[in-house]
């Protein structure tokens, strides 16, 4: 009855003005991490970017497997500006102080798009079944409507699920410690520091989990399962190969998101052996590092997107040395020219 009386009743929440990050105040080198993370940061967002234009302006790339690919970037752009620049500020300005709802807009940003990231795998998961175990029918399941809609599902209840999560933090009272041991505004360590009763709180962290993270990666392992079982009916050698080629872009996402969330987790919460610094440390690295890697591992294993990038590539080196080569000739109106060439090798 206690814990009913604390949730419904207004009059005893003790709202604090906000928190302080201390994650990372003994970490040794702590300068060197945060150059790091600035360059994990400029190459996040450049490399999404690029994957989301080449996609964009390449109609020839307009299929579900590329929307579920520029779904991807735009998350990763996302996850990693909800933290990475708050960190920087932090080291910076030396003030680690976050107002009480700005930290409930991060709590709520980082986990939203922590939870799309791990199910926009398993839907780049279910483009590769339908590929690889369906091809007959690929073009009339797996289509531009219904991967929107796909993806138009995952967004609606990862938004939903974790306003309900993030929204039960305000019935928490927080009178005494407001030193929140993470690298942001984390929800575990946030409603740890409650002087009552947080076990819904607790519930919803533990099953909500298993269900954003726990989910997703089950049905990555049962499509994989499913498309060996194809491919090793398949009678011809280089048909097996061609088709394994395809997923090998998604497995290397997959295990460099799945991997050290999987053994950080394992260690720190059963066997207890991970010293909380190091434990900050790596969550921080297993945060940030994905939306890094991904767009790298599209560009240079998926052959349309490089295909693409080399194209825009040549055609900028095409142009400056055609722009040299009329200064040095005098005549600008080869310049005229030069502008629907380029323009064609990056459109078509």
């Amino acid at each position: 009855m206690s814990f009913l009386r604390t949730v419904l009743n207004d009059s005893v929440i003790i709202r604090p003005p906000g928190f302080y990050i201390i994650g990372f105040q003994s970490f040794p080198y702590i300068s060197v991490y945060f150059i790091f993370l600035a360059f994990v940061y400029v190459v996040t967002v450049l490399f999404n970017c690029l994957v989301i234009c080449v996609i964009a302006f390449n109609h020839r790339l307009h299929t579900p497997k590329f929307w579920a690919v520029v779904n991807l970037a735009v998350i990763d752009v996302t996850l990693n500006t909800c933290t990475i620049p708050s960190m920087i500020k932090i080291f910076l300005i030396k003030d680690n102080f976050i107002p009480f709802n700005l930290c409930l807009v991060q709590m709520y940003v980082y986990y939203t798009f922590v939870s799309l990231e791990s199910y926009a795998l398993a839907v780049l998961a279910y483009d590769r079944l339908i590929a690889i175990c369906f091809p007959l029918r690929q073009n009339s399941v797996n289509t531009l409507r219904s991967m929107s809609c796909i993806v138009g599902l995952t967004w609606s209840f990862a938004l939903g699920v974790t306003a309900f999560t993030t929204g039960i933090i305000t019935r928490l009272s927080f009178c005494n410690s407001l030193r929140v041991f993470s690298y942001f505004c984390d929800y575990a360590p946030v409603f740890r520091l409650a002087c009552n009763d947080y076990t819904m709180q607790w519930f919803a962290a533990s099953f909500l989990t298993v269900l954003l993270l726990g989910g997703p990666f089950i049905f990555i392992l049962l499509s994989y399962v499913t498309i060996l079982v194809t491919v090793f009916r398949m009678k011809s050698l280089d048909s097996r190969v061609k088709a394994l080629a395809t997923c090998v872009e998604h497995i290397i996402l997959v295990a460099v998101f799945y991997i050290p969330l999987i053994t950080i987790f394992m260690i720190g919460f059963y066997l207890r052996l991970i010293d909380p610094d190091q434990r900050v440390l790596s969550l921080s690295l297993a945060s940030c590092l994905p939306p890094c890697i991904n767009p790298i591992v599209y560009s240079l294993k998926t052959k349309e997107i490089k295909v693409r990038v080399l194209a825009l590539l040549r055609k900028n080196k095409i142009g400056t040395d055609h722009k040299k080569g009329c200064k040095t000739s005098g005549l600008n109106v080869c310049v005229l020219h030069q502008k629907p060439v380029a323009w064609a090798l990056f459109f078509h």
